[in-house]
């Protein structure tokens, strides 16, 4: 079975292409860069509808195949931004009629640990999913992926995104303040935003910025806005995982790139006696692979949807799906 799966919940649009094994035949991504400020909705959703058929084409090629072996389409269902969403679940419909195929709706957040689990060795993990839209902590129990703990206001990405408009470094800027902060030192006071296992990143941002206006240098706000977010995901993770008795962490999400924040789960896996699990880079963000993938174990497991079905939710709960393939 051949799987063309499609991405578009936020600033990125994304076509894969996998078989039956989870092998990733194709994977092609584009960005959408607002010249300034943050993302726009209905202009991200433009640039989805003008780069989706160029890289389902794209896709295609890579992959060695032709439309005509493509057994399943796959789309991000939810969560996400409405104008993006409606706009690759239009594509997706288009093409599972032209082709004469079944097509699933994927939950974007289950996505990310599907691809984990198939391209690691991880079996049952907790799931740290930090991006930019979502941050939560994710584990399989009672016939369900669980949410045991996440953002009370806006994804650790947005907040990171935000961080770096208001402090210069511009627009998509986690890896512009991963940099900064490998030449900072000083810990800033900043508050600690852990609620039980949730956490809140809005007023560790206007701290931040309350610090950079009052002459602390950009390398030391980056340091201290990782250290303590870092911390902060990565006890409520730890917490998680003696909760419910798992033994591995898997890391998804764009903002798991980052190396302080792996190298900080690893050594909280390290001293659990615990395993610490991160897919490729390209598999951590956003991307049509995860999608497809996801597609296949569940059309497999015998989910079926028709084209009624098929419409989106922006409020897409992890914990609202059966996760019938497991």
């Amino acid at each position: 079975m051949y799987c063309l799966g499609i991405e578009g919940t936020a600033h990125t649009v994304g076509v894969g292409i996998v078989d039956q094994d989870g092998n990733v035949l194709a994977n092609e991504i584009e960005m959408y860069r607002p010249v300034e400020g943050g993302i726009h909705p209905r202009e991200a959703a433009n640039h989805h509808a003008e780069r989706l058929v160029p890289l389902v084409h794209l896709a295609v090629d890579h992959s060695g195949l032709s439309f005509k072996d493509i057994d399943l389409v796959c789309f991000s269902k939810g969560p996400g931004l409405g104008p993006c969403l409606r706009t690759v679940a239009t594509g997706a419909r288009a093409l599972s009629l032209s082709l004469g195929v079944p097509i699933v709706g994927v939950n974007h957040c289950i996505s990310h640990l599907e691809i984990g689990r198939i391209k690691t060795m991880a079996q049952d993990p907790v799931l740290l999913y930090a991006s930019g839209g979502n941050t939560q902590v994710i584990a399989f129990a009672n016939g369900r992926y669980r949410i045991f703990g996440e953002t009370l206001d806006i994804g650790i990405g947005n907040m990171l995104d935000k961080l770096g408009r208001e402090i210069g470094l511009g627009y998509y800027a986690g890896p512009k303040i991963e940099k900064a902060a490998a030449q900072g030192s000083k810990l800033l006071d900043l508050p600690y935003s852990v609620k039980g296992m949730d956490m809140a990143f809005s007023g560790i941002l206007t701290a931040a910025v309350a610090h950079r206006n009052r002459g602390e240098r950009v390398e030391d706000v980056c340091y201290s806005v990782q250290e303590t977010c870092f911390a902060m995901l990565t006890e409520v993770t730890e917490r998680a995982m003696a909760h419910i008795e798992k033994e591995e962490v898997l890391l998804g999400g764009g903002v798991v790139q980052n190396k302080r924040l792996q190298k900080m789960v690893h050594e909280m896996a390290e001293a659990r006696g615990a395993r610490m699990y991160v897919p490729d880079r390209t598999l951590c963000m956003d991307n049509g692979a995860m999608i497809a993938w996801t597609g296949i174990v569940m059309h497999q497991s015998g989910i079926r949807h028709s084209l009624a079905s098929t419409v989106v939710d922006q409020r897409f709960r992890t914990d609202q799906v059966d996760v019938t393939w497991r």
